[in-house]
C-alpha cells in the first residue's frame, strides 16, 4: 500500500497544519521526529472507509479525493491532515481517500503518539484543544 522511508516531517511542514498551530518550534520538532514519510502513487487507496486505521497523516505533496459511503466529499492536499482520531482510539476509518496524484505524506502511529503526549502535557493540551476546535 505505501512505501516507508527514513525521511521525516519538517517543522516547516507541520507549521502549516492547523492541528499544530499552537505548538512552538521545540514542540513541533518533537512531533516531526516521530513522523515518517509515506508515499502513495496516483490511484492508490490511502485509507479505506470502515477499515482499521492506525495512522495519522499530514499531506506534504499531492492530492487525494475523499469519499464517504461512495459519495464525493472533497479532497485533501498539501497542509491537510487526516486520521487524527485514530491516534487516540484506533477507530475505523470514516472515509475512503484515493490518491488523485502521487503523494508524499508524513505519518505517525498511536504507538509513537502516545509516549509523546504522555511525556509532554503541554503538547497534549494544545493538541486536545485543536482537536476539540476541529470537532465543532
Amino acid at each position: 500500500m505505501y512505501n516507508c522511508a527514513v525521511a521525516r516531517a519538517s517543522t516547516q511542514t507541520l507549521k502549516k497544519v492547523p492541528l499544530f498551530a499552537g505548538l512552538d518550534d521545540k514542540e513541533l520538532e518533537e512531533i516531526a521526529s516521530s513522523m515518517r514519510e509515506r508515499r502513495f502513487k496516483a490511484g492508490d487507496t490511502v485509507t479505506q472507509e470502515g477499515a482499521g486505521g492506525v495512522g495519522f497523516f499530514v499531506v506534504e505533496e499531492g492530492q487525494a479525493d475523499v469519499a464517504v459511503s461512495g459519495e464525493a466529499k472533497g479532497s485533501v492536499g498539501p497542509g491537510d491532515y487526516f486520521g487524527e482520531i485514530a491516534l487516540i482510539n484506533e477507530s475505523l476509518r470514516t472515509a475512503t481517500l484515493t490518491a488523485r496524484t502521487d503523494m508524499v505524506c508524513y505519518g505517525m502511529t498511536p504507538w509513537d503518539f502516545r509516549p509523546l503526549v504522555e511525556s509532554n502535557s503541554t503538547i497534549a493540551w494544545k493538541l486536545l484543544a485543536a482537536m476539540a476546535e476541529k470537532m465543532r
